[in-house]
């Protein structure tokens, strides 16, 4: 359980909760992370970005909670010497819980967000 301004808030058990100030209805953004290059999966996190705040996470599933009230930015990029492969998305405001896969690209140099 964390701690909002308006008193506690429950946070679903393995959710990254939001922790900039919003009091209003939450819901949640589950992210598939994928690379096919399996140096980079072995050695380089995807970073996410929800609003401006990074996480640097692990490949895989990984679910943040977000506000549900109001857009709210997602980025995802790695970072190496010359590796970006950045994908980002403005999420609608919405009830329901939402589901994404972010890919990685060597080709081209671009990350995608699906």
């Amino acid at each position: 359980m964390t701690q909002s301004p308006s008193g506690p808030h429950s946070v679903p058990p393995n959710v990254i909760p939001y922790v900039e100030y919003h009091t209003g209805p939450r819901r949640t953004l589950s992210l598939n992370l994928t690379t096919g290059n399996a140096l980079v999966r072995a050695k380089i996190p995807p970073i996410v970005g929800i609003d401006g705040r990074s996480y640097v996470v692990y490949w895989g599933p990984v679910t943040f909670e977000i506000p549900a009230d109001r857009p709210v930015h997602v980025s995802i990029h790695v970072e190496g010497d010359a590796i970006v492969q950045a994908a980002s998305a403005l999420l609608p405001p919405g009830v329901h819980a939402l589901a994404m896969t972010y890919a990685t690209d060597y080709p081209t140099g671009r990350g995608s967000l699906m």
